[in-house]
């Protein structure tokens, strides 16, 4: 099965830039990314769920989430800031893993409408150093990425036939 959320990654970088298009209008993907309700939901998956612990949508903000298992063992935490935030044109934001060897990552979120009822995200990551970007790459990064968006797809989704 074919991903709908490509991730290219070109040998040698410290980058990788990761596109989506979607069903949904230009405001409806943003407000997926900028609403913490909203967020938890499509991030949430039958392993675990994510909660938002802080989430301040504007410049300067910062944000943090957890996702835990049914017996509440913590699986994954992320947390970063927002240095840019465009409603329904850009995010640019850090994002770091708790207890991770990764280090800090720099991401741009970029929303175009590409008609009425459809939009693009384009996600530019950039990280320390090749060799932590293609580390991250060996796991399944893309498969998990891709069903996230399937599920910000759906539940989106949802939101606009109300």
């Amino acid at each position: 099965m074919e991903l709908k959320t490509k991730v290219h990654a070109e040998d040698g970088k410290h980058e990788l830039v990761i596109t989506r298009e979607f069903d949904l209008p230009v405001d409806l993907l943003f407000t997926a990314h900028a609403e913490p309700e909203l967020f938890e939901k499509w991030m949430s998956h039958e392993y675990g769920t994510t909660t938002v612990l802080k989430f301040e949508a504007r410049k300067h903000g910062g944000w943090q989430l957890q996702t835990v298992d049914a017996e509440g063992n913590v699986l994954f935490g992320a947390n970063g800031a927002f240095h840019d935030f465009v409603p329904n044109r850009r995010i640019t934001r850090t994002f770091e893993m708790d207890d991770s060897a990764y280090g800090v990552q720099l991401e741009f979120l970029e929303f175009e409408p590409l008609s009425d009822d459809t939009s693009k995200l384009t996600i530019h990551t950039i990280f320390r150093s090749p060799e932590f970007r293609d580390e991250l790459l060996k796991m399944p990064f893309a498969f998990g990425l891709s069903m996230a968006h399937d599920r910000l797809q759906e539940i989106a989704g949802k939101l606009r036939k109300n």
